[in-house]
């Protein structure tokens, strides 16, 4: 393994849905057509996935896809998603596979961010205490119930921690009860916080605007979050990722380029 740390942007779809769900109050009635991203992380220590994308079969399949995506509509529509953008097919590029990844790091538990655990199986998959009591519970819609069926055999983790050396997860809820952002540290580059959810768009952070969904409604808690990752970027000199922007997507490392 290479000692440098590296950062691999993976497009593993894209979904259509109305502004508002990722800016709070603003952008009703304008579609806009964002990235599902996720991250493989390699750090002299091992390999970190944050994120996995979608479950593909539920969009391959148009009786899963309609059972799971037609009570969105209208204001989201089903992600569009290749069987090449499934995270096995990426690590293959790269002469990997799944038993080569030591963390599964989920943000959080929304269909487009953890979905594709279905595909990496045996797989050392960290979570949030916080994040998991509520995705549990049911109540909410983002999380469906068949995704979390190995969640007892998750690390489940409290607060802060390293998930490897220069690579620390930082809290960030209000999307969600328990969301995580990862602070990683590079060689050659400037540090890179992924915002997850926390920061959807540029104008998150740029306007300070909470995300469209926040978990009971929580907004200050969301704007907390948004607020405490521009201080750590600031102090730090780090670069915010925002998570479903497709301008930023763009300015990326086209893959298998990556970030150093």
């Amino acid at each position: 393994m290479s000692r440098a740390p590296k950062i691999w942007p993976l497009l593993t779809g894209t979904v259509r849905y109305d502004k508002t769900i990722s800016t709070r109050n603003y952008g009703h009635g304008k579609f806009i057509n964002a990235p599902i991203l996720a991250y493989l992380i390699e750090t002299p220590n091992g390999r970190i996935l944050y994120d996995v994308g979608c479950d593909y079969r539920k969009l391959a399949d148009p009786l899963l896809r309609a059972r799971y995506f037609d009570p969105m509509r209208p204001l989201v529509e089903a992600p569009v998603m290749r069987e090449e953008q499934r995270i096995p097919r990426y690590l293959a590029k790269l002469g990997l596979t799944p038993s080569d990844i030591d963390v599964v790091f989920i943000g959080h538990l929304h269909f487009d961010h953890a979905g594709g655990l279905c595909d990496l199986p045996g797989c050392e998959v960290h979570i949030q205490g916080d994040e998991l009591a509520v995705a549990s519970t049911g109540l909410d819609g983002s999380v469906f119930a068949d995704e979390l069926v190995h969640a007892n055999l998750w690390r489940v983790k409290r607060g802060e921690y390293v998930v490897a050396p220069g690579v620390h997860a930082i809290a960030s809820p209000g999307h969600t009860a328990g969301h995580m952002s990862l602070f990683i540290e590079l060689r050659k580059g400037p540090p890179v916080i992924l915002c997850g959810d926390a920061a959807d768009l540029g104008e998150n952070l740029s306007e300070e605007i909470a995300p469209g969904y926040c978990w009971q409604d929580n907004e200050t808690l969301a704007l907390a979050s948004i607020r405490k990752l521009k201080a750590l970027a600031s102090r730090e000199d780090a670069e915010l990722w925002p998570n479903h922007d497709m301008d930023f997507f763009r300015g990326l490392p086209d893959f298998p380029a990556w970030r150093e």
